[in-house]
């Protein structure tokens, strides 16, 4: 079925879609906590997720995509394991997040946006994450890692 290609696109992740749909369908304003589980579950929003969940909530696939694309909290590219997110606000910009991010990618040969071949990375750069006295931050899962520079990025990456 060609639903189901892909690391998360599975039939069993596409019942509990459904569920998800069932229980939301009628709270208002319920394309956006449907949209956060259904990334929770697969990892992002493919084409077939969003198609899915707009037959299931019965709204235009248009406005699924709209909400989808316009929060960064949303990624419709499958993400690696661990997602890397580089502040790129004023005080870390300014004490060298740029060469953190220059070394990520050249360490893991992916840009902004990318995911490592073998699924285990992705970068994505942030806007200010609110550790400004850390700076320069970088954020990998939900570990904070501060006051960084671009030699500390080998070391970090190899705990993962």
């Amino acid at each position: 079925m060609s639903c189901c290609q892909g690391k998360n696109l599975t039939e069993e992740n596409f019942k509990k879609l459904d569920e998800i749909i069932e229980r939301n369908k009628s709270r208002k304003g319920a394309l956006i906590p449907v949209l956060h589980e259904a990334q929770e579950l697969f990892g992002y929003l493919p084409y077939e997720v969003q198609k899915r969940i707009a037959e299931g909530l019965n709204i235009p696939m248009a406005e699924v995509y709209g909400v989808a694309t316009f929060y960064t909290r949303f990624t419709l590219k499958p993400t690696g394991d661990h997602k890397i997110s580089v502040c790129m606000g004023t005080a870390c910009y300014v004490k060298g997040a740029d060469k953190i991010l220059d070394k990520l990618k050249e360490l893991l040969k992916i840009d902004v946006g990318g995911t490592t071949e073998d699924g285990k990375f992705s970068i994505e750069a942030t806007r200010c994450l609110g550790a400004c006295g850390l700076a320069p931050v970088v954020v990998i899962d939900n570990t904070v890692y501060g006051k960084l520079a671009p030699e500390d990025i080998e070391n970090i990456l190899s705990r993962y």
